[in-house]
C-alpha cells in the first residue's frame, strides 16, 4: 500500500553529524556565558569539523549534487526538507565564520556569531525529527509530538560528549565545565531515553517496529553509559561520552529502519490513514517518501 523510504546508510549518518553540530553550537554558546572561551572556542571547531561530512552525505543520498542546490533556489517554509537545506547552508557558513574570528584572535565577533548561530542549530537538531513525522510512515506520523524533542535530545547529548572529549583532550577548560558537560551528557540522553519509552507507549501498535534489535541496543547503550557515569571515575566517565555518541547513532539508525518496517506494514499504513470524523485523512497532506 505504500512505497517505503529509500532512503540507504547516508541519511541517518547525516542526522548523527548534524546533530552533533548542532549540539556542539549549543555547548559553544552554553561555555561563553559561562566565562570558558578556551572551550568555547574548542567547541565551535567541533561543531564545524561534524558538520563537514553532512552536505556530502546528503548529496550522496540525492544522487546528484544539483539536486541539493535546487533545494536552496527557493524557500518553501512548509517544507522541512527545504527549510533543512537552508538551515544547513546557513549554520554551516556561520559556524566557519565563528571559527574564523576565533583564529584572528577577534573573540567578541566570534561570540556574537555563535550565539547567533544556536538559533539556527536549534533548528538543525530539530528539523530531521520533524522531517520524518511529516510523512504518511506510521510509526513516524504516529510520533510527530515527540521526534523534534527527541532528536534535540539526542543532538544535545552527542554535542556535548564530542565537546567533552574534545576539551578533556586539549586540556583547555575549567573542571567547572566538564563537570557541567558531564550533567549536560548524562541529563539529555536520560531525557531521549525518557521521551523514547513514552513516545512508544503513547502510540501503542504503531511501535513495533521500534521493537528491533537497533533501538534495544541504543537504550542498553544509553543504560551502559549512565552506569559508567554514576562510578564517577574520570577515565569511565571518558568511555561513557563515546557510548553516548554510539548511542545516538544507533537510535538513529533505528528510526530509518523503523520507517522502512512500519511503511510495510500494510494494516498500520490503513489504519493510520483512516479518515477523522471529520472526514480527512491524517496522511493525505503528506508524502509517503520524506
Amino acid at each position: 500500500m505504500m512505497k517505503p523510504p529509500v532512503w540507504t546508510w547516508e541519511v541517518p549518518l547525516y542526522f548523527w553529524t548534524g546533530g552533533i553540530a548542532a549540539g556542539s553550537a549549543f555547548v559553544a554558546f552554553a561555555c561563553d556565558l559561562a566565562g570558558d572561551h578556551r572551550a568555547a572556542a574548542l567547541s565551535r571547531k567541533v561543531a564545524l569539523a561534524a558538520l563537514v561530512p553532512s552536505p556530502p552525505l546528503l548529496v550522496l543520498d540525492l544522487g546528484r549534487p544539483m539536486r541539493f542546490f535546487n533545494m536552496l533556489r527557493i524557500v518553501k517554509t512548509r517544507s522541512p526538507m527545504s527549510t533543512g537545506a537552508w538551515a544547513l547552508t546557513v549554520f554551516g557558513n556561520l559556524a566557519a565564520a565563528a571559527v574564523g574570528m576565533d583564529l584572528l584572535g577577534r573573540r567578541r565577533s566570534a561570540e556574537a556569531i555563535g550565539a547567533a548561530n544556536v538559533l539556527v542549530a536549534g533548528y538543525l537538531g530539530s528539523y530531521t525529527g520533524v522531517l520524518l513525522a511529516s510523512t504518511a510512515v506510521p510509526v513516524w506520523s504516529r510520533s510527530r509530538l515527540f521526534l523534534g524533542p527527541i532528536f534535540v535530545s539526542t543532538a544535545t547529548a552527542t554535542g556535548a560528549a564530542a565537546c567533552r572529549l574534545a576539551i578533556t583532550a586539549a586540556g583547555e577548560s575549567k573542571e567547572s565545565t566538564r563537570v557541567a558537560l558531564n550533567r549536560i551528557q548524562a541529563g539529555a540522553m536520560g531525557a531521549e531515553l525518557a521521551l523514547s519509552i513514552i513516545n512508544e507507549r503513547r502510540i501503542g501498535d504503531y511501535a513495533a517496529p521500534l521493537d528491533s534489535k537497533v533501538i534495544k541496543g541504543a537504550k542498553w547503550t544509553v543504560r551502559a553509559g549512565l552506569a559508567l557515569q554514576a562510578t564517577r571515575r574520570p577515565a569511565l566517565a571518558h568511555a561513557a561520552s563515546v557510548v553516548y555518541l554510539a548511542a545516538g547513532l544507533l537510535f538513529r539508525y533505528g528510526w530509518v529502519r523503523a520507517g522502512r518496517a512500519s511503511a510495510g506494514d500494510d494494516m498500520a499504513v490503513a489504519r493510520s490513514n483512516r479518515p477523522s470524523p471529520d472526514g480527512v485523512s491524517p496522511g493525505s497532506s503528506a508524502s509517503n517518501r520524506p
